[in-house]
């Protein structure tokens, strides 16, 4: 486990967890003892553990590809906390989904906002977060590049939801991503400036990599 903080808030993350090397994430304030989670891979045991010293006010997931909730019955039953989404998502069943989750709604942990930013491409609904210098991108941004894509479309989707969206952010803004190792905003916009300067064939997408597409 890792851990974050800025001011009041305390960030956990927990990975890489299961099969997919997932990361899941608790956002807390210490003062009044609530939070929230991000996602529930395979292998949340540890999550849970931590999350019990809480009062988790919700489950939000980034996204439905299932590697993001493959805990669902595990974290939920545990923690007894409304499972939160955009309703885009399709992938999970919508009988799952306790309260949808609107672009620019803000949720709380104590004096916490947590504000949620709709960046389709990855999927329909992928929803990054922004908790004081913390975004938790989910799998819309990467070290490197953008989650992967099924089609040219999302591609081009996910790239204006990453500039138009996410560079807005402070360059200091901290990504903490669904997989792997974090990031920050203006590492993200220098890396993106690369492959902004190249032409790329019309059919690209997949998993593209800033420098080396």
């Amino acid at each position: 486990m890792d851990v974050y903080a800025d001011g009041n808030l305390t960030v956990m993350r927990f990975g890489p967890l299961g099969s997919f090397a997932n990361n899941a994430y608790i956002i807390a304030d210490e003062a009044s003892g609530e939070a929230l989670v991000v996602d529930m891979p395979s292998g949340s045991q540890e999550l849970i553990a931590a999350a019990k010293d809480f009062d988790v006010k919700g489950i939000v997931l980034t996204h439905t590809h299932h590697d993001h909730w493959m805990d669902y019955d595990l974290v939920k039953g545990a923690l007894n906390a409304p499972v939160i989404c955009h309703p885009a998502e399709q992938i999970m069943p919508a009988d799952q989904i306790d309260q949808p989750l609107a672009d620019g709604a803000e949720l709380t942990a104590g004096a916490i906002r947590v504000r949620a930013l709709l960046t389709p491409g990855h999927t329909p609904g992928s929803t990054c977060l922004l908790a004081g210098k913390f975004l938790f991108s989910g799998d819309t941004l990467f070290p490197g590049g953008p989650g992967r894509t099924n089609s040219p479309a999302d591609l081009q989707q996910s790239i204006q939801s990453i500039t138009s969206v996410l560079f807005a952010l402070p360059d200091e803004t901290e990504v903490l991503p669904g997989h792997g190792d974090g990031t920050t905003i203006g590492a993200a916009k220098s890396e993106y400036a690369v492959f902004a300067g190249k032409e790329h064939p019309a059919d690209l997408c997949g998993d593209v990599n800033w420098a080396e597409s």
